[in-house]
């Protein structure tokens, strides 16, 4: 298993990012625009158990999968969403968002991803694998959230 950690300060209120990993599907798209669907199959009230059907598109192909929220807090100084599932019958993959909340422009957001092959002629390609996905995902998440707060910002004034 290969695990990737990475940590980046935003310029933005912890609610606002917040609503970039657990909102609506367009909000979601700004941060993550391969996916083209977001559906509920289950959903529970505590959040840990519900489950979403998503598609995602990678080139001309879009594949489908069913993702599961493995832990949810969400409270207003701290965040925290992880959800797993498995790509392709290739990979077990599970991705951990955590939100904190440094003043009322700061959060300090935490991604970390971790990708299991199931089948043993996999571990070569993550043993060559970087962390380059993970960089790039947190700086978007960054640049998008704090373009969204300078807009809210200017509609403020």
């Amino acid at each position: 298993m290969k695990k990737w950690t990475k940590e980046i300060e935003i310029d933005a209120p912890i609610d606002q990012v917040w609503g970039l990993l657990d909102g609506s599907l367009e909000d979601m798209q700004k941060i993550m625009p391969q996916v083209v669907d977001h559906k509920p199959v289950k959903v529970t009230d505590e959040g840990v158990g519900s489950i979403y059907r998503q598609k995602y598109k990678e080139g001309n192909r879009i594949q489908e999968y069913d993702v599961e929220t493995l832990e949810f807090l969400n409270t207003p100084d701290k965040k925290k969403l992880k959800v797993g599932f498995t790509l392709t019958n290739m990979f077990e993959i599970t991705t951990l968002y955590e939100l904190s909340q440094l003043n009322d422009q700061k959060t300090m957001f935490t991604y970390t991803c971790t990708n299991r092959p199931l089948k043993s002629f996999l571990k070569l390609f993550l043993f060559l694998a970087s962390d380059k996905i993970v960089v790039q995902f947190c700086e978007r998440v960054k640049k998008v959230a704090e373009e969204d707060n300078k807009k809210i910002n200017i509609l403020v004034k």
